[in-house]
């Protein structure tokens, strides 16, 4: 049987009934339809990542979110939780964008694995966005760039050459 394509244009949150609903386009007929996934056995203390997880690898939906980033919908149920948690969603949408901002004070030597791996994630994602592609209106190919030259190159102490031992 034929492989279904299916190209994920917009995924969003309806809090009432809990969902997730996926607008896609269906390669094989041209057309774009609505799924929607019912959010069950989630609440204010559930974990987010996890039931973005699970959602993903779901046998019933996993075709349908091929295009469909884990962050994406972590971000989702996280404003579902937000929500079910009493906060509008402004609120939850600010907390999100804390917890999603890269500290460059902080020092990640001392994060756990999972804390990391988010932080990895967020940057994939951020080098992800600004990437130009190439088919992108200003991507440009081959960038040349030149460096002042006037002013006189500092040097390093160990770009002198020595023949002491290290």
């Amino acid at each position: 049987r034929a492989v279904m394509t299916y190209i994920a244009k917009k995924c969003g949150i309806c809090f009432q009934p809990p969902s997730i609903v996926l607008i896609y386009k269906d390669d094989s007929k041209d057309k774009t339809r609505q799924r929607i996934m019912p959010v069950r056995n989630f609440s204010r203390f559930s974990d987010c990542s996890l039931a973005a997880e699970q959602l993903k690898n779901n046998p019933r939906h996993k075709a349908y979110l091929e295009g469909v980033s884990l962050r994406q919908l972590q971000k989702l149920y996280s404003l579902l939780k937000g929500h079910l948690g009493g906060q509008s969603l402004a609120e939850s949408l600010e907390k999100f964008q804390q917890e999603e901002t890269i500290d460059p004070e902080e020092d990640m030597n001392k994060l756990d694995d999972k804390e990391l791996a988010k932080r990895k994630s967020i940057m994939d994602e951020l080098f992800e966005k600004n990437r130009k592609k190439k088919d992108d209106p200003d991507f440009i190919y081959d960038i040349e760039v030149e460096f002042p030259q006037d002013e006189q190159l500092e040097s390093c102490d160990w770009d002198v050459e020595s023949d002491e031992e290290i």
